[in-house]
């Protein structure tokens, strides 16, 4: 399963029934699991791990040395989880010794074409990235957030599950989970309720993060006093509750 033309260290490792196209260059301390296709002209570094049943298309670089001056050479990772698609041209690169030095990036993700994903960057399950998303050092992603085709996240940013961003958005302070939010730089546009009925909230908590929302955005209360009226709100509601706490542990401030 692997192409004569490839090229694939005797240090790397790869589990039954991978697949190595023309011209890829599988290098040391790479692990790829079971099932996964590599497609042709792909060049992946270590030390990575790669989980099973991913395909990676042609022209992406995986795991290769991070775009930050204070690496000088260490040791450090990527690690890539189960079932994700990525698309043609994507960089992935390794974590930087600052930063914890690995990279992660979970399972079930839609990685589309040219998007970059940093140092340090830890990406959740469920995603999908459009088309030249950018993500900037240690940007945390949640689960099931969606953004728009050539999205760029500042440094140090996380976005909460369940958020949305629309096309070109330049995302420089946290969105909180279920927001939709887009511009340059990106401000909030209201609730991602297609998203959240896709994934089967219930009415009763729709309408809990609608009135967390309204607190938070349209009640000109100030943040601090906003987030504590969320905050108590949180005493009977799971969804409410991880969007307390992703204010509370917020470190650059949400959109506003």
């Amino acid at each position: 399963m692997i192409h004569e033309s490839a090229i694939v260290d005797p240090r790397a490792r790869l589990a039954e029934g991978v697949e190595v196209g023309a011209f890829s260059i599988i290098g040391a301390d790479v692990e790829i699991g079971k099932d996964t296709v590599i497609g042709p002209h792909v060049v992946i570094k270590g030390p990575t791990t790669i989980g099973a049943n991913n395909q990676i298309l042609q022209f992406s670089s995986i795991g290769e040395d991070p775009q930050d001056k204070k690496y000088a050479g260490e040791p450090t990772r990527l690690e890539l989880g189960d079932n994700n698609l990525i698309r043609e041209s994507c960089t992935i690169n390794r974590g930087t010794m600052q930063g914890g030095g690995v990279t992660r990036v979970g399972s079930d993700n839609m990685i589309m074409a040219y998007v970059h994903i940093a140092h340090d960057c830890t990406v959740g399950n469920n995603t999908i990235f459009a088309n030249g998303t950018t993500f900037a050092g240690h940007v945390t992603v949640e689960d099931h957030v969606i953004l728009g085709g050539f999205t760029m996240v500042h440094q140090f940013v996380t976005l909460g599950r369940n958020c949305f961003t629309a096309i070109n958005s330049v995302v420089l302070k946290d969105i909180p989970p279920y927001v939709m939010s887009g511009g340059q730089p990106a401000k909030p546009h209201g609730l991602n309720t297609r998203g959240l009925k896709r994934h089967d909230f219930a009415p009763d908590a729709i309408q809990e993060i609608k009135r967390a929302y309204k607190l938070l955005y349209q009640s000109n209360l100030l943040f601090k006093d906003a987030r504590d009226r969320i905050r108590e709100m949180s005493e009977h509601s799971e969804a409410i509750r991880h969007f307390a706490e992703f204010l509370d542990n917020s470190q650059r401030g949400v959109v506003r």
